[in-house]
């Protein structure tokens, strides 16, 4: 994608000034001596234009402060059903397809990626903005369109799930845009981390806004005792949800239409002021080199299955009888976790140039160690999670806690329970599993030892 400006004249080189109009550079007539003869030549000074340096602007970081909001925003409003999916299934009568479909709504909404970022090449950051923030209010507002047919309710809320999709290719891909346009060399990591990791703080947001706020179906929240009443009350609670999630994103794009401009006076580096190739010619130079084409899909890959994985956690710990509150706590200390370290190692990578494939392939390693635990934990006989709540419905087989408990959570807190017995061959086959689990978690243990 080009980093042009957003007009002809702005896509011209900003480190060096137009050259001065024809009438300027002619040498002026020289006086004839009284022979007619030449006159002893009067010097006429040259103006050298040395190019400007780079200059960075404080504004930066409100720009990057608005921006980053937009993606949390975003974040927030595209993950709101996961955490809260039981609920939803009895408030509005949305099914497992349905979930799976609000939660998909994300991904389809890249579809039309190549218009925003074609719209951001040509037009720049504050079009392609607030276009973006436009179209989550728009589809925010229709979430919280009050009306008592449930199914042209499912219809709303779908299409408003979609166009909070549509803002997506900007709130993801523009980061590196911003921080090239505003930043300088030594701060573009950060800025560039800031601003997609809030996207994923957004999400983190939801699995724990949205569980705590909205009580679960399962009996455990202090609900009234008629089956009407709690339908009525979860109803009322997730419409606070989202009227809350409505005047969020209108806050923003208020501040974006008042203030938000697409690049600063003068560049901050000689690349942001370069001049660039069309969007076209970028592009058919992009898809004809396979070494940007495996740098994308080693990008598109680990946050395609994340981004699934983490909408419909609630979905999917369901079945091991994990609770909506439970699996809410899981989601946000994940994508919290992931986002302080990723902060961390941007900040790391800007201070120690060189060292960008050493730090990606470390934390593509840890993140395959911890999905991999994760899916023999809940594959093994006994899986060991932290629970808020006892369910009154049948009683556990309670086993010996065997893993260090988690910090902030009381014994009493943290139980452990087996599912139903398999059979002998699933047996074997979890034995294993559990086995190779142990042992993953001993090469952790010996490295964390080597480190230190």
């Amino acid at each position: 994608m080009g980093l042009g400006w957003s007009s002809a004249e702005e896509r011209q080189p900003l480190l060096r000034p137009p050259p001065p109009p024809p009438a300027a550079q002619r040498r002026p007539q020289q006086p004839r001596g009284p022979a007619g003869g030449p006159a002893v030549p009067v010097p006429v000074p040259v103006r050298r234009l040395a190019p400007a340096a780079g200059r960075v602007y404080g504004r930066r970081w409100l720009v990057l402060l608005l921006f980053s909001l937009l993606g949390f925003s975003q974040g927030l409003v595209w993950n709101s059903w996961g955490p809260i999916q039981n609920s939803a299934r009895l408030a509005f009568g949305f099914s497992g397809w349905d979930i799976a479909l609000l939660v998909f709504w994300g991904p389809i909404g890249f579809v039309p990626c190549f218009f925003f970022m074609w719209l951001m090449d040509k037009k720049g950051l504050r079009v392609t903005v607030l276009l973006t923030s436009s179209l989550m209010v728009l589809g925010a507002g229709l979430r919280c369109v009050p009306v008592s047919d449930l199914e042209l309710r499912k219809k709303l809320i779908h299409g408003g799930q979609l166009l909070n999709g549509l803002a997506g290719p900007t709130v993801m891909n523009a980061a590196p845009f911003l921080s090239t346009t505003w930043f300088s060399p030594d701060e573009r990591a950060t800025a560039t981390a800031i601003a997609s990791l809030l996207n994923y703080l957004g999400c983190a947001g939801a699995f724990l806004v949205g569980p705590l706020v909205v009580p679960s179906p399962n009996g455990t929240s202090h609900l009234p005792l008629l089956s009407q009443s709690n339908t009525e009350h979860i109803k009322d609670r997730i419409e606070a949800v989202l009227y809350a999630e409505f005047g969020i994103v209108s806050l923003i794009f208020s501040a974006a239409l008042a203030y938000f401009p697409s690049r600063p006076p003068f560049p901050p580096s000689v690349a942001a002021a370069s001049q660039r190739l069309s969007y076209r010619r970028s592009f058919c130079r992009l898809l004809s080199n396979f070494r940007f084409l495996m740098i994308a899909l080693a990008y598109a890959i680990p946050l395609g299955v994340f981004s699934g994985w983490s909408g419909v956690l609630d979905l999917i710990l369901t079945p091991v009888h994990v609770s909506q509150v439970d699996a809410g706590w899981i989601g946000f200390w994940s994508i919290v976790g992931g986002c302080v370290v990723g902060i961390a190692m941007a900040r790391f990578a800007d201070f120690i140039r060189g060292m960008l494939k050493f730090i990606l392939l470390l934390l593509l390693s840890g993140a395959t160690l911890a999905s991999t635990w994760f899916t023999l934990t809940c594959l093994t006989s006994v899986t060991h999670l932290p629970l808020t709540t006892v369910c009154s419905s049948p009683p556990f087989l309670h086993q010996r806690i065997d893993i260090p408990l988690i910090p902030g959570l009381s014994s009493s807190r943290v139980m452990s329970y087996s599912k139903t017995k398999p059979s002998k061959f699933k047996n074997h086959v979890f034995s294993s599993l559990y086995l190779i689990k142990k042992l993953l978690w001993k090469i952790l243990y010996k490295i964390f030892l080597y480190s230190n």
